[in-house]
């Protein structure tokens, strides 16, 4: 496997990626936030899932933004393989959803988000995700595992550390909107959550590595760029992401960027 390039890895290591990358979710953010409740226009992909200016404008933005600060590393962003196709994974790229939770944004609901994050090979490194509506950003630290994952409120200078709960005795579960009543209370039992609640988007990822939550089983498609971020933060808040089949670390690179089945735990 190729080397990452040298200021990538130097940027990794320190922590400053993910100041850049958070800069630059905030930026898609502020951008995204007045098409929100504002009537925005909706057109449906060749998968049937919704678009909007606002996903178009935001991933253009990013796009434009990180071949600027790391040119010649591959991005990956979900509204241009939607277009032209997914590529094959090169060493190392970033994932890109520009608007996760377009459903949610669509709805009125506050739960959708910017994603974004680094993959090298198989394994995903960094990541960082802001959610508009709530004006909260979520970000990986340095290299190492023990840099840990942080959180700020939009406009605040410092960053406070998160770290997952120890799961309680009855757990409390985080399942995607698109699961009916009985399938969602049959999923969370089988992880052992006596409660759950119904969230769109990768913030489910944010709540558990806060310690909010404890549980996110996911059996329906997702693509890397949805997971990625958010696996990112929650294993450096401590937590895992594994799949469902085999139990193993959720991977990166794979065909098409399409996921498994997958569950997100906290402690």
């Amino acid at each position: 496997m190729t080397a990452l390039p040298q200021k990538l890895a130097r940027d990794l290591k320190s922590g400053r990626l993910t100041e850049q990358l958070a800069e630059i979710a905030e930026e898609a953010s502020a951008l995204i936030l007045p098409y929100w409740r504002a009537d925005a226009v909706v057109t449906t992909k060749a998968d049937d899932s919704p678009v909007t200016e606002a996903d178009q404008r935001a991933e253009a933005l990013i796009l434009e933004r990180l071949a600027a600060l790391y040119p010649g590393v591959q991005a990956v962003a979900e509204e241009a393989c939607a277009m032209d196709g997914t590529p094959a994974a090169e060493s190392a790229f970033f994932l890109i959803d520009p608007l996760d939770g377009t459903k949610a944004f669509v709805g009125e609901r506050e739960a959708f988000t910017v994603n974004i994050a680094l993959a090298h090979g198989e394994r995903v490194l960094a990541g960082v995700i802001s959610a508009p509506a709530m004006g909260q950003t979520w970000r990986t630290g340095g290299a190492d595992d023990k840099a840990g994952a942080f959180t700020r409120r939009f406009g605040e200078p410092a960053w406070r550390q998160v770290r997952v709960r120890e799961k309680p005795d009855r757990g409390f579960a985080l399942i995607s909107h698109s699961l009916g009543e009985d399938e969602a209370e049959r999923i969370a039992a089988r992880f052992g959550c006596a409660e759950w609640q119904a969230l769109d988007s990768s913030v489910k990822f944010c709540l558990i590595a806060e310690g909010r939550y404890d549980v996110y089983p996911r059996t329906g498609p997702t693509c890397e760029w949805d997971t990625g971020a958010g696996q990112a933060i929650l294993e450096a808040a401590g937590g895992r992401v594994i799949t469902m089949d085999e139990g193993r670390p959720l991977g990166y690179g794979k065909a098409g960027f399409l996921n498994p089945g997958f569950v997100a735990l906290g402690g």
